[in-house]
C-alpha cells in the first residue's frame, strides 16, 4: 500500500479578491445591511435572509440558491480586511453545497448478493 494522500472531496471554490477605496466598516455595511445588500446580490438570491454565520467586521456568510431548478445551493463568503492604502480587501468566496448529502441513497448495500446453489 502505498502513503498517498487521500483526496479532499471538499466542492471546489471560486475566490474573487478586490481592493476598494472604502473604509472596512462601509464595505461591512453594504454587505451585512440588507437594504445596503439588496442593491447588489439580491434577498431573492438567498436561501435565507439571515446570515449563516458572522464574525462583526471581518467575515459574513450567506447561503445562495438558483431561483430555476434543480434549485442548487452554494455558500458565499465575504472575508474583509483593511489593506495596505486605508481602504479594504474584499474576498468573495463562494463554494457549493454538498449535494450528496442530498441525493436518495440506494435501498441495498450494494455489494454481493450471496445465492443458494
Amino acid at each position: 500500500m502505498s502513503d498517498a494522500v487521500k483526496p479532499d472531496h471538499a466542492a471546489p471554490a471560486l475566490v474573487l479578491e478586490y481592493d476598494l477605496d472604502a473604509p472596512p466598516a462601509k464595505v461591512w455595511r453594504a454587505v451585512t445591511i440588507p437594504a445596503l445588500r439588496e442593491r447588489w446580490l439580491p434577498g431573492s438570491d438567498l436561501a435565507g435572509a439571515e446570515p449563516e454565520s458572522s464574525i462583526a467586521g471581518e467575515e459574513v456568510r450567506y447561503r445562495l440558491r438558483d431561483s430555476e431548478p434543480p434549485f442548487r445551493e452554494s455558500h458565499v463568503t465575504f472575508r474583509i480586511e483593511p489593506n495596505e492604502t486605508g481602504g479594504t480587501r474584499v474576498r468573495i468566496i463562494q463554494q457549493a453545497c454538498d449535494d450528496r448529502a442530498k441525493l436518495p441513497q440506494a435501498a441495498n448495500a450494494n455489494c454481493c448478493l450471496m445465492r443458494a446453489a
